[in-house]
């Protein structure tokens, strides 16, 4: 095991052992999905949402979770209510900007949270961070070894440092940076795009992670790490079956995480950006 690896096999145990409470105010279509899949992970889920008792909720999570995928004003207003007690209490919110760009309201609802909470960690895919940022075009690949790599990474590193906040961007491989040091990580599978929610179970599981680590880039490692490999290792199990039986399978992976997990499911490439669009190895 490298020290990396052996880095995010304590943050993974912290998960386990602490079981932190990650207050969600998602979207409808996946709330239940995200229960379970933090359930599995050993994380305590709450979905509040009523701005009543936000605010009371936000200051006692480990953790607090903004999703945009089904908005309203009233959310929105809860998910400021939220942020900002969370902030006023030290808990990390992370925010996934879902469907960003697609409309004038849902980009802009986006872009008042960054405004008005400070946000530890943006999860989107690079279309949804790149609207964050201004820059409205699609970028497609997230390969290491290729130009579309090259581009994403680079466009995390901007968005990190326009942001002032660690950005992942997810896809065929992830990338996620603090605006300086990136990582590359690879595992999952395509099945993860065929189950309604894996993407925002994973933005609640990375909200797991940075509950008990305070180092926002390693804890988003970690997160971005094992759950690839649960996916991975629900792949192979249910290779000839379909996503029905893949999403109950990563459900049991999620639980039955290790350690050792890793080993030939997931893997982490490190990069430092230069300051002038070149990447040496870390």
């Amino acid at each position: 095991m490298s020290v990396l690896e052996k880095e995010l096999a304590q943050v993974l145990q912290k998960v386990q052992n602490t079981k932190p409470l990650v207050h969600n105010i998602t979207n409808v279509v996946v709330t239940n999905f995200t229960a379970n899949g933090l359930y599995a992970l050993g994380a305590s889920p709450v979905m509040a949402y009523a701005p009543e008792e936000v605010a009371d909720m936000a200051k006692i999570a480990g953790a607090l979770v903004l999703n945009i995928g089904t908005l309203s004003t009233p959310q929105v207003e809860a998910m400021v209510l939220a942020g900002q007690s969370a902030n006023a209490h030290g808990v990390p919110v992370l925010l996934d900007p879902v469907g960003a760009g697609a409309t004038a309201f849902r980009t802009e609802a986006a872009l008042r949270i960054l405004r008005e909470v400070k946000v530890a960690l943006v999860r989107g895919n690079a279309a949804e961070i790149a609207h964050l940022v201004g820059e409205a075009r699609e970028i497609k690949g997230v390969d290491a070894g290729d130009s579309a790599s090259a581009e994403a990474a680079e466009l995390a590193v901007r968005a990190a440092r326009a942001l002032n906040t660690v950005v992942a961007i997810t896809g065929r491989e992830d990338v996620i940076t603090d605006g300086l040091k990136c990582r590359i990580v690879s595992g999952g599978d395509a099945l993860l795009t065929q189950v309604t929610g894996t993407g925002c179970l994973l933005t609640s599981v990375l909200g797991a992670f940075a509950a008990v680590e305070r180092d926002l880039l390693l804890a988003g490692t970690a997160g971005l790490a094992f759950y690839g490999a649960a996916a991975s290792r629900a792949a192979e199990r249910t290779a000839s079956a379909g996503p029905g039986s893949f999403q109950i399978a990563f459900l049991d992976e999620l639980a039955k995480l290790h350690p050792h997990s890793l080993k030939g499911h997931a893997a982490v490439r490190e990069f430092q950006a230069t300051g002038a669009g070149g990447w040496w190895v870390g």
